[in-house]
Protein backbone atom coordinates (compact mmCIF):
# COMPACT_ATOMS: atom_id res chain seq x y z
CA UNK A 1 0.00 0.00 0.00
CA UNK A 2 1.55 3.27 -1.11
CA UNK A 3 2.12 6.09 1.34
CA UNK A 4 -0.25 8.98 0.89
CA UNK A 5 1.24 12.39 0.30
CA UNK A 6 0.73 14.93 3.08
CA UNK A 7 -1.75 17.77 2.88
CA UNK A 8 -0.79 20.69 5.08
CA UNK A 9 -3.82 22.23 6.77
CA UNK A 10 -3.33 25.72 8.20
CA UNK A 11 -5.99 27.43 10.31
CA UNK A 12 -5.71 31.17 9.72
CA UNK A 13 -8.51 32.08 12.13
CA UNK A 14 -10.32 35.24 11.07
CA UNK A 15 -8.28 37.15 8.51
CA UNK A 16 -9.05 40.05 6.17
CA UNK A 17 -9.69 39.02 2.60
CA UNK A 18 -6.80 41.03 1.14
CA UNK A 19 -4.29 39.42 3.49
CA UNK A 20 -5.49 35.91 2.67
CA UNK A 21 -5.44 36.68 -1.05
CA UNK A 22 -1.83 37.88 -0.81
CA UNK A 23 -0.84 34.68 1.03
CA UNK A 24 -2.46 32.57 -1.68
CA UNK A 25 -0.86 34.44 -4.55
CA UNK A 26 2.60 34.33 -2.99
CA UNK A 27 2.36 30.61 -2.25
CA UNK A 28 1.11 29.94 -5.78
CA UNK A 29 4.10 31.83 -7.18
CA UNK A 30 6.44 29.56 -5.21
CA UNK A 31 4.61 26.36 -6.18
CA UNK A 32 4.82 27.23 -9.87
CA UNK A 33 8.58 27.75 -9.57
CA UNK A 34 9.22 24.89 -7.11
CA UNK A 35 6.77 22.04 -7.61
CA UNK A 36 7.95 20.18 -4.50
CA UNK A 37 6.49 22.93 -2.28
CA UNK A 38 3.88 21.36 0.06
CA UNK A 39 0.24 21.36 -0.95
CA UNK A 40 -1.71 23.49 1.54
CA UNK A 41 -5.34 23.90 2.55
CA UNK A 42 -5.99 27.19 4.35
CA UNK A 43 -9.13 27.13 6.54
CA UNK A 44 -10.42 30.44 7.85
CA UNK A 45 -13.15 33.02 8.27
CA UNK A 46 -13.27 36.54 6.83
CA UNK A 47 -14.69 39.78 8.17
CA UNK A 48 -17.59 40.92 5.93
CA UNK A 49 -16.47 41.17 2.31
CA UNK A 50 -18.04 41.03 -1.13
CA UNK A 51 -16.00 39.62 -4.00
CA UNK A 52 -16.64 39.75 -7.73
CA UNK A 53 -15.27 36.93 -9.87
CA UNK A 54 -14.23 37.04 -13.52
CA UNK A 55 -17.83 36.68 -14.73
CA UNK A 56 -19.40 39.08 -12.23
CA UNK A 57 -21.86 41.79 -13.17
CA UNK A 58 -21.85 44.97 -11.12
CA UNK A 59 -25.65 45.08 -11.00
CA UNK A 60 -25.57 41.96 -8.83
CA UNK A 61 -24.39 44.18 -5.99
CA UNK A 62 -27.80 45.65 -5.16
CA UNK A 63 -26.63 47.84 -2.28
CA UNK A 64 -24.78 51.12 -2.95
CA UNK A 65 -21.05 50.78 -2.42
CA UNK A 66 -20.94 53.71 -0.02
CA UNK A 67 -23.53 51.93 2.13
CA UNK A 68 -21.50 48.73 2.11
CA UNK A 69 -18.33 50.59 3.01
CA UNK A 70 -20.14 52.38 5.84
CA UNK A 71 -21.21 48.94 7.11
CA UNK A 72 -17.54 47.88 7.17
CA UNK A 73 -17.60 45.67 4.07
CA UNK A 74 -14.54 45.32 1.86
CA UNK A 75 -15.11 44.85 -1.89
CA UNK A 76 -12.69 43.00 -4.19
CA UNK A 77 -12.53 42.16 -7.88
CA UNK A 78 -10.67 38.84 -8.11
CA UNK A 79 -9.53 36.25 -10.63
CA UNK A 80 -11.65 33.31 -9.47
CA UNK A 81 -14.52 31.99 -11.56
CA UNK A 82 -18.11 32.91 -10.85
CA UNK A 83 -20.12 36.02 -10.09
CA UNK A 84 -20.69 37.97 -6.87
CA UNK A 85 -20.47 36.35 -3.46
CA UNK A 86 -20.31 37.25 0.21
CA UNK A 87 -17.89 36.06 2.88
CA UNK A 88 -18.20 36.83 6.55
CA UNK A 89 -18.04 35.58 10.13
CA UNK A 90 -19.57 32.16 10.65
CA UNK A 91 -18.64 31.02 7.16
CA UNK A 92 -15.90 28.41 6.76
CA UNK A 93 -13.67 29.26 3.82
CA UNK A 94 -11.21 26.77 2.36
CA UNK A 95 -8.40 27.80 0.01
CA UNK A 96 -6.60 24.74 -1.45
CA UNK A 97 -3.21 25.61 -2.92
CA UNK A 98 -2.57 22.38 -4.79
CA UNK A 99 -0.43 21.16 -7.65
CA UNK A 100 -3.08 19.58 -9.88
CA UNK A 101 -0.49 17.24 -11.37
CA UNK A 102 -0.60 15.40 -8.01
CA UNK A 103 -4.33 14.93 -7.38
CA UNK A 104 -6.23 11.67 -8.10
CA UNK A 105 -7.33 12.94 -11.53
CA UNK A 106 -4.41 15.08 -12.67
CA UNK A 107 -4.97 18.25 -14.69
CA UNK A 108 -8.76 17.81 -14.68
CA UNK A 109 -10.40 21.06 -13.60
CA UNK A 110 -13.89 19.56 -13.75
CA UNK A 111 -12.84 16.81 -11.36
CA UNK A 112 -11.24 19.35 -9.03
CA UNK A 113 -14.51 21.30 -8.79
CA UNK A 114 -16.34 18.00 -8.21
CA UNK A 115 -13.84 17.13 -5.47
CA UNK A 116 -14.43 20.39 -3.58
CA UNK A 117 -18.17 19.78 -3.79
CA UNK A 118 -17.68 16.20 -2.62
CA UNK A 119 -15.65 17.26 0.41
CA UNK A 120 -18.43 19.61 1.50
CA UNK A 121 -21.17 17.05 0.79
CA UNK A 122 -19.38 14.44 2.92
CA UNK A 123 -18.89 16.92 5.77
CA UNK A 124 -22.57 17.90 5.69
CA UNK A 125 -23.60 14.24 5.74
CA UNK A 126 -21.85 13.83 9.08
CA UNK A 127 -24.35 16.33 10.48
CA UNK A 128 -27.34 14.72 8.81
CA UNK A 129 -27.62 17.38 6.09
CA UNK A 130 -28.04 16.17 2.51
CA UNK A 131 -25.95 18.33 0.22
CA UNK A 132 -26.52 18.01 -3.51
CA UNK A 133 -25.12 19.11 -6.85
CA UNK A 134 -27.37 20.88 -9.35
CA UNK A 135 -26.38 20.54 -13.00
CA UNK A 136 -24.85 23.68 -14.54
CA UNK A 137 -24.99 25.56 -11.21
CA UNK A 138 -21.73 25.15 -9.31
CA UNK A 139 -21.90 24.88 -5.54
CA UNK A 140 -23.51 22.63 -2.96
CA UNK A 141 -27.26 22.83 -2.44
CA UNK A 142 -29.93 21.80 0.05
CA UNK A 143 -33.40 21.05 -1.31
CA UNK A 144 -36.80 21.14 0.42
CA UNK A 145 -38.67 23.71 2.47
CA UNK A 146 -38.83 22.43 6.04
CA UNK A 147 -37.43 24.58 8.85
CA UNK A 148 -36.22 22.59 11.87
CA UNK A 149 -37.17 23.53 15.44
CA UNK A 150 -34.92 26.35 16.62
CA UNK A 151 -33.44 26.27 20.11
CA UNK A 152 -34.03 29.05 22.64
CA UNK A 153 -30.77 30.89 21.85
CA UNK A 154 -32.31 32.57 18.77
CA UNK A 155 -34.05 35.94 19.13
CA UNK A 156 -37.19 36.72 17.15
CA UNK A 157 -35.39 38.70 14.42
CA UNK A 158 -32.97 35.83 13.80
CA UNK A 159 -35.81 33.30 13.77
CA UNK A 160 -37.66 35.36 11.17
CA UNK A 161 -34.55 35.75 9.00
CA UNK A 162 -33.78 32.03 9.09
CA UNK A 163 -37.38 31.14 8.31
CA UNK A 164 -37.46 33.53 5.35
CA UNK A 165 -34.18 32.17 3.97
CA UNK A 166 -35.22 28.54 4.25
CA UNK A 167 -38.85 28.67 3.16
CA UNK A 168 -38.69 31.16 0.29
CA UNK A 169 -36.76 28.86 -2.06
CA UNK A 170 -36.75 25.09 -2.50
CA UNK A 171 -33.12 25.12 -3.75
CA UNK A 172 -30.78 26.82 -1.31
CA UNK A 173 -27.02 27.18 -1.68
CA UNK A 174 -25.12 26.15 1.41
CA UNK A 175 -21.63 26.32 -0.13
CA UNK A 176 -20.14 28.40 -2.92
CA UNK A 177 -17.22 27.28 -5.06
CA UNK A 178 -14.97 29.40 -7.23
CA UNK A 179 -11.41 28.49 -8.14
CA UNK A 180 -8.56 29.81 -10.22
CA UNK A 181 -5.94 27.57 -11.84
CA UNK A 182 -2.55 29.07 -12.75
CA UNK A 183 -0.10 26.73 -14.48
CA UNK A 184 -1.95 23.81 -12.84
CA UNK A 185 -1.75 25.26 -9.34
CA UNK A 186 -5.11 25.98 -7.70
CA UNK A 187 -6.16 28.83 -5.46
CA UNK A 188 -9.36 30.44 -4.18
CA UNK A 189 -11.74 27.54 -3.36
CA UNK A 190 -14.94 26.99 -1.38
CA UNK A 191 -17.06 28.70 1.27
CA UNK A 192 -19.46 26.77 3.52
CA UNK A 193 -22.18 28.66 5.38
CA UNK A 194 -21.98 27.37 8.94
CA UNK A 195 -23.39 30.09 11.23
CA UNK A 196 -23.38 32.82 8.60
CA UNK A 197 -25.65 35.87 8.95
CA UNK A 198 -27.84 35.08 5.94
CA UNK A 199 -29.28 38.61 5.92
CA UNK A 200 -26.01 39.80 4.40
CA UNK A 201 -26.80 37.86 1.22
CA UNK A 202 -29.72 40.27 0.68
CA UNK A 203 -27.12 42.92 -0.16
CA UNK A 204 -26.23 41.08 -3.38
CA UNK A 205 -27.64 38.63 -5.89
CA UNK A 206 -25.59 35.63 -4.71
CA UNK A 207 -23.65 34.13 -7.62
CA UNK A 208 -26.01 36.04 -9.94
CA UNK A 209 -28.87 33.59 -9.25
CA UNK A 210 -32.15 35.37 -8.57
CA UNK A 211 -34.34 32.27 -8.45
CA UNK A 212 -32.46 30.37 -5.75
CA UNK A 213 -31.81 31.03 -2.09
CA UNK A 214 -29.09 30.53 0.49
CA UNK A 215 -28.94 28.60 3.72
CA UNK A 216 -26.50 27.59 6.44
CA UNK A 217 -25.85 24.60 8.65
CA UNK A 218 -27.30 26.61 11.51
CA UNK A 219 -30.52 27.25 9.58
CA UNK A 220 -30.86 23.61 8.56
CA UNK A 221 -30.12 22.16 12.00
CA UNK A 222 -31.63 24.80 14.27
CA UNK A 223 -28.46 25.19 16.32
CA UNK A 224 -25.06 26.83 16.14
CA UNK A 225 -22.09 24.73 15.03
CA UNK A 226 -18.76 25.64 16.69
CA UNK A 227 -16.23 26.63 14.05
CA UNK A 228 -13.54 24.75 15.95
CA UNK A 229 -15.63 21.61 15.45
CA UNK A 230 -16.45 21.93 11.74
CA UNK A 231 -12.98 22.97 10.51
CA UNK A 232 -11.31 19.58 11.15
CA UNK A 233 -14.35 17.76 9.76
CA UNK A 234 -14.08 19.60 6.44
CA UNK A 235 -10.29 19.25 6.43
CA UNK A 236 -10.66 15.48 6.85
CA UNK A 237 -13.25 15.06 4.12
CA UNK A 238 -11.18 17.20 1.76
CA UNK A 239 -8.10 15.08 2.48
CA UNK A 240 -10.15 11.90 1.92
CA UNK A 241 -11.26 13.04 -1.51
CA UNK A 242 -7.71 14.10 -2.41
CA UNK A 243 -6.33 10.80 -1.03
CA UNK A 244 -3.97 12.64 1.31
CA UNK A 245 -2.86 12.48 4.94
CA UNK A 246 -3.51 15.60 6.98
CA UNK A 247 -0.65 17.43 8.66
CA UNK A 248 -1.71 20.40 10.77
CA UNK A 249 0.67 23.33 10.50
CA UNK A 250 0.85 26.98 11.47
CA UNK A 251 1.27 30.02 9.25
CA UNK A 252 4.86 30.29 10.53
CA UNK A 253 5.55 26.94 8.84
CA UNK A 254 4.27 28.31 5.52
CA UNK A 255 6.07 31.67 5.61
CA UNK A 256 9.41 30.27 4.31
CA UNK A 257 7.57 29.11 1.17
CA UNK A 258 6.03 32.49 0.36
CA UNK A 259 7.47 34.24 -2.68
CA UNK A 260 8.53 37.85 -2.26
CA UNK A 261 6.20 38.81 -5.11
CA UNK A 262 2.69 37.41 -5.62
CA UNK A 263 1.43 35.83 -8.81
CA UNK A 264 -1.03 37.99 -10.74
CA UNK A 265 -4.03 36.72 -12.68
Amino acid sequence: MRMREPLWVVDLGRIRYGEALDLQRRLVATKIAQRETPDVLFVLEHPPVITLGRNAREENIVTPRETLEAMGFDIFHVERGGDVTYHGPGQLVGYPILDLHRVPKPKDVGWFVWAMQEAVIRALARYGITGERIEKVIGVWVRGRELPPLDDSFDEATRAALAAAVTQFSDRKIAAIGARIKEWVSYHGFALNVNTDLRHFDLIVPCGLRDRGVTSMQAELGREIPMGEIKPVVARTFAEVMEREIEWHTLDDVVPFLASEPIHG
